[in-house]
């Protein structure tokens, strides 16, 4: 077998496949359809400082090649979390990793500070796809000056492995992923979802209860794709990409663009062990291609 070790900064994952935030709950949920100790790492739902109730239903629908989701970060709180979910997956013998979502930078950094007392969390993601309500609601990952006050704010507090996930909604995802390295982010997640809308033609009316949401699956994937290999070349951090991956094949790509390690959202949905068949898939090319480790075809991508 080939050696499918990588690294995340000082983060050890036995194999690049990560479960994407949202689409794999806290592990637990999908333990009868996945070993969840041979998972690279797993992401867990998003978690902000104080309890969210989500966006009205309904939140999610269907379309060509993907769906669309306005959840709304619905959650309990990081309080909740350190004290009920933290207990149940601080043994899984995988690296677990709280996606952190904030209004304002304080609000991230209040946050990333609680998770870092719990010594079975060795890294955080934090999704700065977010509203910031002081500026009127645009996204803190939409510019280089939000992003980098985020990233910012989180590392005077938390001192574990920081990954910071983009928003793909932007004008140039390589100069906000540039503003987070500076800041001192270990790595860069991408791309997160691209918003979108779908209609109900006899209601008239928008599908989702706030009419945009944000759109995942394999509609995604060419987006990501190029997203993921202009920020390979565009920093000297790791990048995980993300976006549409449903296979080995999907994996392998976003590998030689010049990802580290993948994450595999939508696909859960589809198929709970998915990310088993990418792992026992990525091995089987690697050693059909003679590849002792998947660090040589890390970033293999010839011009």
């Amino acid at each position: 077998m080939a050696d499918l070790n990588v690294k995340i900064n000082e983060l050890e994952l036995r194999n690049p496949v990560m479960t994407a935030s949202g689409t794999f709950g806290y592990g637990l949920e999908f333990a009868d359809f996945v070993s969840l100790e041979q998972l690279g790492a797993i992401i867990v739902k998003g978690t902000t400082l104080h309890p969210r109730e989500g966006n009205d239903y309904p939140r999610m629908a269907e379309t060509a090649s993907g769906m669309l989701n306005c959840v709304g970060l619905q959650n309990k709180g990081v309080d909740y979390f350190c004290r009920n979910i933290y207990p149940q997956i601080k043994d899984i013998g995988t690296n677990m990793i709280v996606n952190v979502s904030g209004n304002s930078p304080e609000d991230y950094a209040e946050c990333a500070s609680r998770i870092e007392a719990l010594d079975k969390i060795p890294a955080i993601e934090l999704n700065i796809s977010c509203p910031n309500v002081k500026e009127g609601g645009m996204a803190f990952g939409v510019s280089c000056a939000g992003a980098a006050s985020v990233v910012k704010a989180v590392r005077a507090r938390y001192h574990k492995t920081l990954i910071v996930k983009l928003s793909p909604n932007v004008t140039d995802i390589a100069d906000i992923a540039k503003a987070c390295e500076a800041e001192g982010a270990d790595s860069v997640s991408l791309i997160n979802t691209l918003m979108g809308m779908a209609i109900d033609i006899e209601k008239r009316k928008p599908l989702l209860s706030i009419h945009t949401g944000g759109l995942s699956g394999p509609a995604v994937k060419p987006v990501a794709l190029r997203m993921v290999w202009q920020v390979a070349k565009a920093v000297k951090i790791p990048v995980v990409g993300l976006g549409g991956i449903c296979n080995a094949k999907d994996a392998i790509e976003f590998l030689m663009a010049g990802a580290t390690a993948i994450e595999i959202g939508t696909a859960n949905f589809l198929d709970p062990s998915v990310t088993m068949k990418v792992i026992t898939g990525l091995n089987d090319w690697l050693d059909s291609h003679g590849c002792k480790s998947v660090t040589e075809i890390i970033g293999a991508l010839e011009d």
